[in-house]
């Protein structure tokens, strides 16, 4: 998978939580994943497709960093996931690849998004529907760890 196809969901993270949530977030080494295991505790996953391509991508929140985003977002810290931090990551999610989109459509990628799916719970899964790898970007802050997946024909 490229560069060019990958660095536009970083960038589109890192913009979305310093943006909404006054929170800076450093992306550390990616790499490949080989499991469906989620590495956090509650995630957002959103198919995509297009003429030129299809694949998935997902974001994944610790429990404490997706907390601290809610409490900065909307003003509450509830004191485990619940409805609420999980609409909340659904709309990241949304965010998050509606931003990548926007920068993929000048590269001349174009796809259509499905509503994203929000799964939470220690070692849930995550299922991409394509047959392409899965790279796993970690990202760290203050208040733990995120994790992006994409995964692309």
């Amino acid at each position: 998978m490229r560069a060019e196809f990958v660095n536009p969901f970083l960038s589109s993270l890192v913009n979305v939580l310093t943006t909404m949530a006054q929170l800076e977030i450093t992306p550390k080494k990616p790499q490949l994943k080989t499991s469906e295991i989620a590495k956090g505790d509650v995630s957002g996953l959103i198919g995509m497709v297009g003429p030129k391509t299809k694949g998935s991508f997902s974001v994944t929140f610790e429990e404490k960093l997706a907390l601290e985003i809610m409490s900065r977002m909307l003003g509450e810290r509830p004191s485990s996931i619940n409805a609420d931090v999980t609409d909340m990551v659904g709309e990241i999610t949304n965010m998050v690849t509606g931003g990548a989109k926007r920068l993929l459509a000048e590269k001349g990628f174009d796809f259509d998004m499905a509503t994203p799916v929000v799964v939470s719970g220690r070692e849930h899964t995550i299922t991409h529907k394509s047959d392409g790898q899965i790279i796993i970007m970690p990202f760290e802050c203050e208040h733990g760890r995120a994790y992006i997946e994409i995964c692309f024909d």
